[in-house]
């Protein structure tokens, strides 16, 4: 799709006078920049007054770029509307649970139901790929930007409407409904969808079901907006089209919305003083690769160096910005783009680094970006390559919302849950896709399956399906208690998993504490039976019977002393080891847990250090190997060795 890497930002000349758009151009082109971001925030400056358009600054701006070689994404600019639009149209504003209706000022001042928004922003998308659809510099199209950010919900009563015809079509009929929601339970039985709300305020806990359903309705909800406005543009345009996601983002299934994205774009803003910032940042990119599947994906958005929402905004120290974008080719992407081109000196991200600093040209952060511009112009032959993965770990997003809703065993960080495993993995230098519930898993020789809670006979099948063919399993706590209408499994949890992992579980026993001391969880030893999977536990433990499964550790405190906290299935003939976690593991615990699974699964690192700061990946033909330590490293791959510089990224 792509014939160079991508690299420039979000260009908002909008903000600047004509005079220095050619200065624009020149320190683009002397960075290397090859694509830029155009129009994302500029309905206002486009159609100042309803149905008034003026195209012709823009007209400008794209020339001008044209002219500079620098390719454009242009955005349908919907993701901000103008005051006048609230004005003349109130219905358009979002309305929180407890009825707040949230004013202009800021941005994505919207409702996703509103027929009105979803009016005006179509004619406004009309009219943009209508005038640049057949440009030469409109090399794809950017629709809205990071839906849902700062309203991934709205309560009103117009959502209340697309609420219940989400629901009609889901179940049918009211009284599918009522049992799919359990309604007999405080008196909730419905008589028909007319007296169905979303969940706003209310006395008490909302029907689990209810929020759920409400969560699957508002990350459809912002997904139509984007389906309304790329039917537009595929009705004028055969040329990509992106909107960008946001990582770890609760409010939205991106397995739901990847089918409808040409290439996959990524927001990504790792806080350089978080110690977990660059193994979580890994993670991230292989989620965007896994959405992605057969597609592209490009790093859309990210900092030169501080951001600026943050109560202290530390900046990216020397050579991380370099480090982190290079992460990202490292994992999939085929282009490293900005936020943004030229620093604001008005607005609320005016404190925002950007690729050309309010100091100007001479500065570390412009030299970094010319640097890399002309690295990233060397790399060109990994566009398209593959990042070999014989490890999947699945992620589900209606696990996500069900298990942190409130009235559960504990409150459970499923987040956390998924991402110590890919943490530990990462320590141990291997690369892992997710799946989704509805992935293939064939081609995978280890599937991690961290606290799914939300399951289908399907994907227990698909589960242990991968064992029976050879490969290592291990499912963790909390993981098929519920089915799709949050309704208990019948036969007790674990469901059909009981059969594969040989255990059963008969009961919860988290560790409880006062409830204003929860952030910090109980931390416990658990004993290791063969002296190997040594390492604490924190804050959930159960009562788990091992019926058929070898124990390995056992719990030492409470309710669930004595009994079972790891355990392992050895294969039959053929099949692969089936292993169960009724806890959550220290990263020692962690690391100890995934060395045995590499062993069991014949799964290896493409590389090996003796540092946890060492970062090795394997995409196409070349191995990145990145130091983000402070001291140098020694690393080892098979036919190769190499003493790494502390900082140094080496691509071989």
């Amino acid at each position: 799709m792509f014939s160079s890497l991508w690299y420039g930002g979000d260009y908002n000349p909008e903000q600047w006078t004509p005079d220095v758009w050619d200065d624009d151009v020149r320190l683009m082109r002397r960075a290397g920049v090859t694509v830029a971001t155009v129009g994302v925030f500029s309905w206002a400056k486009l159609e100042p007054a309803d149905g008034e358009f003026d195209f012709g600054w823009l007209d400008d701006v794209i020339d001008r770029l044209h002219a500079g070689g620098i390719g454009v994404d242009l955005a349908t600019a919907t993701a901000a509307p103008p005051p006048w639009l609230a004005r003349e149209h109130p219905d358009t504003l979002p309305v929180m649970a407890d009825g707040t209706v949230l004013g202009i000022g800021s941005r994505q001042h919207y409702s996703p139901s509103s027929a009105t928004y979803r009016e005006y922003a179509a004619r406004l998308a009309t009219r943009i790929v209508e005038r640049y659809a057949d440009h030469p510099a409109v090399i794809a199209w950017h629709v809205n930007n990071e839906y849902g950010c700062h309203v991934p919900r709205c309560w009103s009563d117009e959502s209340a409407v697309a609420f219940r015809a989400w629901l009609a079509e889901r179940y049918g009929d009211i009284e599918t409904l009522n049992d799919a929601w359990g309604t007999a339970f405080w008196s909730q039985h419905y008589a028909s969808f007319d007296e169905v709300m979303p969940p706003r305020a209310a006395p008490a806990s909302i029907n689990p079901t209810q929020q759920l359903d409400f969560d699957r309705f508002g990350s459809d909800a912002l997904l139509a907006l984007h389906r309304m406005e790329c039917d537009i543009i595929r009705a004028r345009s055969d040329k990509p089209i992106t909107t960008n996601f946001m990582g770890f983002f609760k409010p939205a299934d991106y397995w739901r919305w990847a089918e409808h994205v040409d290439f996959v774009t990524d927001d990504a803003y790792p806080d350089p003083a978080d110690p977990r910032a660059i193994p979580f940042a890994a993670a991230v990119r292989d989620l965007m690769r896994s959405l992605a599947g057969d597609k592209p994906w490009i790093l859309m958005e990210q900092a030169t160096s501080a951001v600026n929402w943050r109560p202290r905004n530390a900046p990216k120290p020397a050579g991380m910005f370099r480090r982190l974008s290079l992460q990202s080719i490292a994992r999939g992407a085929d282009g490293i783009m900005q936020f943004q081109w030229r620093q604001s000196v008005r607005g609320s991200e005016k404190f925002h680094s950007a690729m050309v600093p309010h100091a100007g040209e001479d500065t570390r952060i412009y030299r970094d970006v010319c640097a890399l511009g002309e690295e990233l112009a060397g790399l060109t032959s990994v566009i398209g390559s593959r990042v070999p993965s014989r490890v999947a770990v699945m992620f589900d997003w209606d696990s996500w919302w069900a298990v942190e809703q409130t009235d559960t065993p504990a409150r459970v960080s499923y987040i956390r849950a998924v991402l110590a495993w890919h943490a530990a993995l990462y320590r141990a230098g291997v690369t892992v896709d997710f799946a989704s519930k509805d992935s293939s898993l064939d081609g995978y020789d280890l599937v991690i399956v961290p606290t799914m809670q939300v399951v289908t006979p399907e994907v227990q099948a698909r589960v242990a399906a991968a064992s029976g063919r050879g490969a290592t399993v291990l499912v963790t706590y909390q993981s098929a208690i519920l089915d799709e209408g949050l309704g208990v499994l019948p036969g007790g949890y674990l469901g059909a998993w009981q059969e594969l992992l040989g255990v059963r579980v008969e009961e919860f026993a988290p560790y409880a504490q006062p409830d204003q001391f929860f952030d910090a969880p109980a931390t416990v030893p658990v004993s290791s039976l063969d002296g190997e999977l040594a390492g604490g536990i924190e804050g959930w433990s159960e009562v788990v019977h091992a019926d058929a499964a070898e124990v390995l550790a056992t719990f030492t405190e409470g309710l669930a002393a004595g009994g079972p906290a790891i355990t392992r299935r050895a294969g039959a003939e053929g099949a692969g080891a089936a292993w169960y976690v009724a806890t959550q593991p220290s990263e020692a615990l962690a690391d100890a847990v995934v060395a045995r699974l590499l062993a069991d699964s014949g799964v290896a690192p493409v590389a090996t250090s003796a540092s946890d700061e060492v970062e090795a990946v394997r995409r196409g033909d070349r191995l990145f190997l990145i130091n983000h330590g402070a001291t140098a490293a020694e690393v080892e791959w098979d036919g190769g060795a190499a003493t790494l510089d502390a900082g140094e990224v080496r691509v071989v």
